[in-house]
């Protein structure tokens, strides 16, 4: 099926609109689609053709965006490439990549010639939603980043999904502060395209930054983690006027820290997403927030979600990746889970990492979920340490709030007032540095081991 591309079309309807919000300056949609155009034009004369890899290495911001819409009309497929990995990291990614789009692909207020007029745009280009549009590698969490071929059609339910979730407003204005190069952050740019409303795009997360956005710059949506979350709560964070919703995932999320954020005035919708489903798998609907929803909620309404045998959650519909499928026409996530009576998802873990002690399964994200409840800790990861009489024992490593000291014994008779007594870790230990994370704030457990 062949659709309107998603740019000309936003810049027919709403020209003067904005784009891009980033504090190196705005941009129009008229100005975005000119851009963009320009910058189709220029990779057509390096040679690029519909289908081929172009490598996108740019900081967020606006020549991301015009280099990576660009790929778009062009039917070229963009890899966004981190620009914190090694020189050797970026270079394994690019492989296969005809093209690089190092530095800015054209000026925005200099269209080129073959940008013509919206109308002209209108007819120029489309979307085949089954071609590949963009190509995001994984973060890596437990084992080197793999490439995951996501499509127009992926993209476009996905937008669907989130704004049936989410709602959707025609004057939306959605932060983003995580990294373009994984897809929570390239679908923020790619849906407000699609719903022709505002991206506001920061460089990074800036504790700061984002707590003045949310403050004074009318944001109704923002992307977060947990650990962000946590920092702009710290800051002071309370009841932002136009925030409608802080979609928060990228692993778990302490019901703790909902509730803090509830009481600061900020409403929070849980997530459960991976890059191999374009982002959202189930959302916590924001009408469903003050119910006091905490699971990470149902499933898109394009979607299906169910669990097999052994508690692995199993995805399918239309935001599948194509190439993730297994034969049994299902995406096989390696994350373990239940849904409740009400169709809610609710996460238990990762099938890697459960740990088996004394012959009993552990999840880690419970054990660490129930740490990070007590008030002396700012963050904990569990993982399993090799031991005679247990084969596995239940370790825990704990980062205490600042100006507190965690008590391991104190710690460990919390854990036994809320879990099983083989989930009680064995030992706990203190440590004053951060955990190790991915820029979109996933635990890296491998690296504690």
């Amino acid at each position: 099926m062949v659709v309107e591309a998603w740019l000309a079309r936003a810049a027919a309807s709403r020209p003067e609109h904005t784009a891009l919000q980033t504090p190196e300056g705005d941009c129009s949609y008229a100005q975005l689609l000119a851009a963009a155009s320009t910058g189709a034009d220029v990779l057509a004369a390096r040679g690029v053709g519909a289908g081929e890899r172009v490598a996108i290495a740019l900081p967020p911001g606006l020549e991301f965006a015009r280099a990576l819409h660009a790929c778009l009309l062009l039917s070229a497929v963009a890899v966004p490439i981190d620009l914190r990995l090694s020189a050797g990291e970026r270079g394994a990614i690019a492989v296969g990549c005809v093209a690089s789009v190092e530095a800015p692909l054209g000026s925005v207020d200099e269209p080129g010639p073959g940008e013509g007029s919206t109308s002209a745009a209108r007819a120029r280009y489309r979307h085949e939603l089954d071609a590949t549009a963009v190509v995001i590698h994984t973060s890596g969490t437990s084992s080197v980043p793999k490439p995951i071929e996501l499509t127009y059609g992926n993209l476009l339910w996905s937008a669907l999904g989130s704004a049936v979730a989410l709602g959707l407003d025609g004057e939306e204005r959605w932060l983003c502060a995580l990294p373009v190069s994984h897809v929570g952050g390239l679908s923020i740019l790619v849906r407000s395209a699609i719903y022709a409303t505002t991206a506001l795009l920061h460089e990074r997360f800036e504790t700061e930054r984002v707590l003045r956005a949310l403050h004074e710059q009318q944001v109704t949506l923002v992307s977060l983690v947990a650990t962000t979350l946590a920092r702009l709560l710290d800051a002071g964070l309370e009841h932002p006027p136009a925030l409608r919703c802080a979609l928060t995932g990228g692993g778990p999320v302490p019901a703790a820290l909902v509730q803090r954020a509830s009481e600061a005035g900020v409403p929070v919708s849980m997530t459960y997403g991976l890059t191999e489903s374009c982002s959202q798998v189930t959302t916590t609907p924001v009408a469903a927030l003050a119910g006091g929803d905490l699971g990470a909620g149902p499933p898109l309404f394009c979607t299906r979600v169910c669990c097999a045998d052994d508690g692995e959650i199993l995805v399918s519909g239309p935001t599948v990746a194509p190439r993730s499928l297994q034969p049994d026409g299902r995406l096989h996530t390696g994350d373990l889970g239940r849904i409740d009576e009400r169709g809610r998802l609710w996460l238990t873990g990762r099938k890697a990492d459960t740990i088996v002690s004394g012959g009993e399964n552990v999840a880690p994200s419970e054990v660490e979920a129930v740490l990070e409840r007590h008030p002396d800790v700012l963050e904990a990861a569990v993982l399993a340490r090799a031991d005679e009489r247990w084969g596995e024992a239940v370790t825990a490593i704990v980062v205490g709030r600042p100006g507190r000291t965690p008590d391991g014994e104190a710690l460990r008779a919390h854990c036994a007032a809320a879990l099983a007594s083989y989930k009680v870790p064995k030992t706990i230990e203190l440590r004053e540095q951060a955990l190790p994370r991915t820029r979109s704030g996933k635990l890296l457990r491998r690296e504690l081991a």
